[in-house]
């Protein structure tokens, strides 16, 4: 299907079998005010508008012709054919089935990784099918949700799963009853349906149910080797994952979610999209990719500390419905799960200083000071919450600089207290290792050593040592701001000004090198095309043939031409915006 998107006169996004193509003069951002405007059309969300990749469905039953348990042949061909393929699709599945029957023991690579892999197995008991069974058993095993059971009528049920709930279909003559298979395909179609929108809502599988403490393998772990051919495509699809966040590459990122043959894969690129949604200030947006993301993979701890810092940075932005106690509690829940994970004692204690600094910061200045000292127990709480961090890890040097920091604002302000000063003394030592000791230096482990020079050093080493941070920020707005605006609040407070004031410097100049992500060029329209697939050879009769790609192209081009758009290159054609989607 063609799509092309325009924005003004200056560009046109081209989706091309699933590659984002854009002018280079472009800012990513502008995906972010696309998708806005088609929250608007027709109600849609910019979820639905994007979210049109199928899942896929693993079908366990037997091939060809069977005897029931009556001796009457069934024809499970047809079933597959009239029933389960179409009410699996009719639930917006991608449906696979092996196409010829295997001897127990000797399952095919490739259909083994789907029978784990896919967003959903559905299994036909109607027989007792040794091979049916094993590949029940194996998906039982390995995966607590995302199984479907059905079955024609027969004399007895298994026993182990005889209290299973299971959709049961009529035959007549060997073949789905005519009179009943309309109504049994719309109750398998939302019982498919039901299945998979209460994916996280129970173990439907035996073996977790039993064992509630058994934890399900990480989807990357029931790799088959010798499904060779889906794991190349996964590899190809996640190096472009990659290139696209390392590039910033936002839009990318969004597509390429959509591309994943399932949703494990999807989950990935959620969580990429929203971490680089984040460092883009687009914190609305990135919640909605996380939250996608956590639908499929609910525990995923870097995703669940990634939607804390959204909800953070929602609250602190006076965002409705999204307080610093909402934040807090998410925090909670996770340690709950997860509780020595110092990452997330760390961003607790984020919170807590967040509350703190509000608690003083939109005083008068004169007044400043005079409130933060009053807010000592939210200075304490959130010393509390790092220290307890970086005592669980002390490589953790981010909660270890903080809580540290925090000690000597604290003596600043109440320099009679003495609770904190031997502590300080051998925890410098202590981040400053930690710090030096990554194995992979990175701005926040060099941007730390700098705030340790603002505590204990001069205005050179401070000057020195973020100069050394600038270097590795790869021009990360996000990153280089977060550090100087930790700045402005010492500053605020008048805490060792000399030394605070040459950090200021350091990074004031570097971000004027770069813009503010969300203060890049915007679009003044957009322009939405959709149509046809073109038609695959043999399609008869003809809807959208190739040979009318290149008029469709040009009758788009003297459409935008007129409203002042242009090709987004030389060369652009219809044919490369084929895509799968019927709506976008």
């Amino acid at each position: 299907m063609p799509l092309i998107l325009s924005a003004g006169s200056a560009v046109i996004f081209e989706l091309d079998q699933g590659n984002f193509h854009k002018d280079e003069d472009c800012p990513d951002s502008t995906l972010t005010c696309i998708f806005s405007a088609l929250n608007l059309w027709h109600g849609s969300t910019a979820n639905d508008i994007r979210g049109s990749m199928k899942l896929r469905a693993f079908v366990a039953m037997p091939f060809g012709e069977k005897p029931g348990s009556d001796g009457a042949m069934i024809d499970f061909n047809r079933i597959y054919k009239d029933l389960v393929k179409p009410a699996c699709e009719s639930a917006g599945l991608e449906v696979f089935r092996a196409d010829e029957e295997l001897a127990a023991g000797d399952i095919k690579a490739d259909m083994f990784q789907e029978l784990l892999i896919a967003d959903l197995v559905v299994a036909d008991l109607t027989l007792d099918n040794p091979n049916v069974w094993y590949e029940l058993g194996v998906r039982h095993a390995l995966r607590a949700r995302g199984i479907v059971l059905i079955q024609a009528p027969r004399d007895k049920q298994p026993f182990d799963i005889y209290t299973d709930r299971k959709l049961h279909y009529s035959l007549k003559d060997g073949v789905p009853d005519p009179a009943n298979l309309e109504q049994n395909t719309q109750d398998l179609t939302n019982m498919v349906k039901a299945t998979l929108e209460s994916w996280h809502g129970g173990n439907i599988s035996p073996v977790y149910q039993l064992l509630p403490n058994l934890q399900e393998p990480e989807w990357k772990a029931l790799r088959v080797g010798d499904a060779v051919e889906f794991w190349q495509a996964h590899e190809a699809w996640a190096q472009n994952i990659e290139l696209a966040r390392r590039n910033g590459h936002i839009g990318d990122l969004l597509v390429l979610a959509d591309e994943a043959p399932v949703a494990a894969f999807r989950a990935e690129a959620h969580i990429k999209a929203g971490a680089a949604l984040r460092r883009a200030e687009r914190f609305d947006f990135a919640l909605e990719q996380l939250e996608l993301g956590l639908a499929v993979e609910p525990s995923n701890l870097a995703e669940l500390n990634e939607k804390g810092i959204c909800l953070q940075r929602l609250a602190l932005s006076g965002k409705p419905c999204f307080t610093l106690d909402r934040a807090r509690l998410h925090y909670r829940t996770v340690l709950q799960q997860y509780p020595d994970n110092a990452e997330n004692l760390a961003l607790l204690g984020r919170v807590d200083k967040d509350e703190w600094i509000a608690a003083w910061k939109d005083s008068y200045p004169e007044q400043k000071l005079a409130d933060a000292v009053y807010e000592e127990a939210l200075l304490r709480t959130a010393i509390a919450s790092y220290r307890q961090a970086f005592r669980r890890n002390p490589g953790h040097y981010f909660s270890g600089i903080n809580a540290l920091t925090l000690m000597h604002l604290y003596h600043y302000l109440h320099p009679e207290d003495d609770r904190y000063r031997q502590e300080t003394g051998y925890m410098a030592g202590a981040v400053s290792f930690a710090a030096d000791a990554e194995a992979e230096p990175s701005f926040w482990s060099k941007a730390t050593l700098g705030d340790v020079e603002i505590l204990a050093g001069t205005p050179a080493t401070v000057t020195t040592t973020y100069k050394e941070a600038v270097v590795m920020a790869e021009k990360d707005w996000f990153a280089l701001n977060s550090t100087l605006s930790q700045l402005y609040l010492l500053k605020d407070l008048g805490f060792r000004p000399e030394n605070v004031d040459a950090g200021i410097a350091v990074f004031a100049r570097a971000l004027e090198r770069l813009a503010r992500p969300e203060a890049q060029w915007q679009p003044q329209k957009v322009f939405l095309f959709s149509g046809h697939m073109i038609d695959k050879p043999d399609r008869k009769p003809p809807r959208f043939p190739n040979d009318k790609a290149d008029i469709a192209a040009e009758k788009i081009a003297e459409a935008l031409s007129i409203q002042g758009g242009r090709r987004e290159r030389p060369g652009a054609d219809a044919r490369r915006c084929q895509r799968r989607y019927s709506v976008c």
